[in-house]
């Protein structure tokens, strides 16, 4: 049987697993239901006004909804990755964890200073023309996020599955 997980080291490397796996699921489906409901459409095309301008945490925009979590996923994958490194059975998974999260946190690092500004907080709606290459790229760049959260979640998973199972 592998390495089990005791000690300090052990209890923060779970504590963090379940912050990456928990941060992950937000931000996969999260992100899965951009895509489905095509939000980036909606909050591109919306109109400001006094009582509901545009900006980042506007009505409609889900950057209120990732606020509070965002902060938390590539740091905890990358933490459970450091407190877990020593339990070579979860490593390769925490590793691909880790990798995973972190490119989907430059990828979205892309899309919020090189996309976002311009498609969505404008002081009015681009016009159709200037909208859909941008809205294209958005798109381009957010299924790499989405991919990249897949698999950050299913490699999280499946450290702390190997984890429960060492423990028993």
């Amino acid at each position: 049987m592998g390495q089990k997980f005791v000690g300090r080291s052990g209890v923060v490397a779970d504590r963090l697993m379940g912050i990456a796996e928990y941060s992950h699921a937000h931000w996969f489906f999260g992100n899965l239901y951009e895509a489905i409901v095509k939000v980036p459409h909606r909050v591109a095309a919306a109109e400001a006004s006094k009582e509901l301008p545009r900006s980042p945490f506007g009505a409609g925009s889900p950057g209120r909804y990732y606020a509070p979590i965002a902060p938390l996923i590539a740091p905890a994958a990358i933490g459970a990755l450091l407190a877990g490194w020593k339990h070579a059975n979860s490593r390769p998974w925490l590793i691909v964890a880790a990798a995973s999260s972190t490119t989907g946190a430059a990828a979205t690092v892309y899309l919020l200073r090189n996309i976002n500004p311009k498609l969505f907080f404008s002081p009015q709606p681009l016009s159709e023309m200037s909208r859909k290459p941008l809205l294209q790229r958005w798109y381009r760049v957010h299924a790499l996020r989405l991919t990249a959260s897949a698999v950050a979640l299913a490699a999280i998973h499946q450290a702390r599955t190997i984890r429960l199972k060492n423990l028993g």
